[in-house]
């Protein structure tokens, strides 16, 4: 084993993540805080294995650069620009007014100044996307007029953070010659390498992903996409001197602008997922709960500063700036966290030497109260809004600037929810359409639910398995669920989902194996139908049709085997009698 480094310490640091992150799931919390006391667990700071730091914190940049790379692939000038008069004021002024007040409390504690603009710089621009995206989807906000304005605002950040990424290191005291000549180098440098990527790296990297597409081997293609990440993030920071996060960051920019985005997304996940993991674990084993103690006080007020003051400053700004009610409260109840993009740019400090372990362990801790806190905020978004509605006289400033009429759940009954645009979910669409049957769409896919909003159809984006974006679709006033997804687990997941709602609507769900249709009708589904072993029936009975056997015989047939789950290994004695009257009836 002790051959085995890597692989040993990957290992370790998956099963501390996946213990954690399955604890925290049944806390009803974030995964990212059981990866994170995961990483405590298997730190130098407690009793039992500890993973090799540095091995592990290696793997981590690799962590680094996918995430980047998926913010990249997500970043949309266009959602920015469309919410610019909320998100420009918003993120500006949080940054104004919050830094200075971090930077003052944490120098009162008797950090540096470096260290203490590392913090102030990460409270008000490191809002967790992954845990803003989870919350928007759980309360089915996430395509609606507020959930863009969030985006606008995360889309705002991820630059603001990139830009600030690359200034960090011009900080570090190993800097030579005046800090205005070193600042000056770095955003030249940073800028000399985004103009390559968007002038070359525009043309290059699509007509060679669009080339290796054509080649039919998803392996290729693959290595391609993990070369394209780690590759431009490697190169960016040994040519250029800038950071990974940079690198990997334009590099999935690049790609978003092109048709492979969806693609590349969806082989470049498993890779994202697992190093991101890994990336959070490598923070917490930094975590030195001894060490937490003594700083109790200092935890609870930077806690404080993020989840209250981060709500009460977007409350305000809503209010003076003349913000929509709901899209205020909506920020508000976002905002009040901090998380990856604070890890990202602590680790850099503490790479650069601009923040002590003991200090990034302080900030880590405040970050972890505030993503526990969160979900709670956002559940309180009815009662705020309620207590709103009894000060008429802010109510009314906030009202001046309309809001965008959307579908609101309440709207919804007697209609169909349909999970999965694929094609199938795209035929019975149209079809509900021609009906005039009212129609619901939940998927995960972004372009699928803005080619939806185009076309006026009502969509929910959100992950049926993961989340409780079928309570925001209200089953229980649906006439029916139809689950077109190909994915069995989540399709289980979801039927069970629906089962817990309620225990009446009718559930029309899709299979991909034998197996799966045992499965999928235990969980509670009303109808299963698998489209193998449906054509292989239809072909059956196309065939008894021209041979003039009678049509209703053969229809009695193909209902005694689809009534016994398609198993054509034995006749039932239903389907021998269909048979047998079908011979009787044999043409002469």
């Amino acid at each position: 084993m002790h051959d085995l480094p890597i692989l040993v310490n990957i290992t370790v640091a998956l099963v501390a993540a996946f213990a954690g992150g399955i604890v925290a799931r049944l806390l009803k919390l974030p995964p990212m805080v059981g990866y994170l006391l995961g990483g405590v667990a298997i730190g130098p700071f407690t009793p039992g294995y500890t993973g090799n730091a540095d091995t592990i914190r290696q793997l981590a940049e690799m962590g680094i650069a996918f995430l980047m790379f998926g913010v990249g692939l997500h970043f949309s000038l266009h959602d920015l620009w469309v919410v610019r008069r909320i998100a420009f004021p918003g993120a500006l002024l949080q940054l104004l007014i919050l830094a200075p007040l971090v930077i003052l409390v944490t120098t009162l504690w008797g950090w540096s100044f470096p260290s203490a603009l590392i913090v102030g710089l990460a409270v008000p621009i490191a809002t967790s996307t992954v845990v803003m995206l989870r919350n928007l989807m759980d309360q089915g906000l996430l395509n609606t007029s507020q959930g863009k304005a969030v985006i606008g605002w995360l889309v705002l950040e991820d630059l603001i953070t990139v830009l600030i990424l690359v200034l960090v290191p011009t900080l570090s005291s190993h800097s030579s010659g005046p800090i205005w000549q070193t600042i000056s180098l770095a955003l030249l440098k940073a800028a000399a390498f985004a103009a390559i990527m968007l002038i070359a790296g525009t043309r290059l990297i699509p007509a060679l992903l669009r080339r290796l597409s054509l080649t039919a081997s998803r392996e290729i293609f693959i290595v391609a996409i993990v070369l394209v990440a780690l590759g431009t993030a490697i190169a960016a920071s040994a040519f250029f001197g800038v950071s990974l996060a940079l690198g990997a960051f334009l590099a999935g920019a690049v790609i978003n602008e092109t048709t492979l985005s969806q693609q590349v997304e969806s082989e470049i996940l498993p890779f994202r997922e697992t190093f991101t993991v890994l990336f959070f674990v490598s923070i917490g084993m930094l975590v030195n709960p001894l060490h937490l103690i003594g700083h109790l006080p200092e935890i609870a007020i930077l806690a404080v500063i993020v989840i209250v003051g981060k709500y009460l400053l977007t409350l305000i700004m809503g209010i003076v700036l003349k913000w929509p009610e709901r899209t205020t409260l909506v920020l508000a109840a976002g905002r009040g966290q901090i998380g990856e993009f604070a890890f990202i740019l602590g680790e850099t400090g503490v790479a650069v030497g601009l923040l002590a372990e003991e200090q990034y362990s302080i900030l880590l801790a405040g970050a972890i109260v505030s993503i526990i806190v969160n979900p709670f905020v956002f559940r309180t978004l009815p009662a705020t809004q309620y207590v709103l509605r009894k000060m008429p006289a802010l109510l009314s400033r906030m009202q001046q600037q309309p809001q965008q009429q959307e579908v609101s759940g309440a709207t919804y009954h007697d209609h169909v929810v349909i999970v999965g645009f694929g094609r199938v979910g795209e035929h019975i669409i149209k079809v509900l359409g021609q009906l005039q049957v009212p129609r619901l769409v939940v998927d995960l896919n972004v372009q699928r639910i803005n080619t939806l909003n185009q076309k006026q159809i009502p969509t929910l984006y959100g992950d049926v398995a993961n989340s409780d974006i079928l309570a925001h679709a209200q089953v229980d006033k649906a006439r029916a669920v139809v689950v077109t997804i190909p994915d069995e687990t989540a399709a289980e997941i979801a039927i069970m989902n629906v089962r817990r709602i309620s225990s009446e609507v009718p559930v029309i769900v899709r299979a991909t194996t034998q197996e799966g249709l045992h499965r999928l009708f235990a969980r509670g589904a009303t109808a299963v139908i698998q489209p193998e072993l449906e054509g292989g029936l239809e072909i059956v009975s196309r065939t008894l049709s021209a041979l003039d056997f009678p049509r209703e015989q053969i229809d009695e047939y193909t209902d005694c085997v689809r009534n016994d789950l398609y198993d054509t290994s034995k006749l039932t004695p239903e389907e021998q009698h269909a048979l047998e009257q079908i011979a009787v009836r044999r043409p002469r």
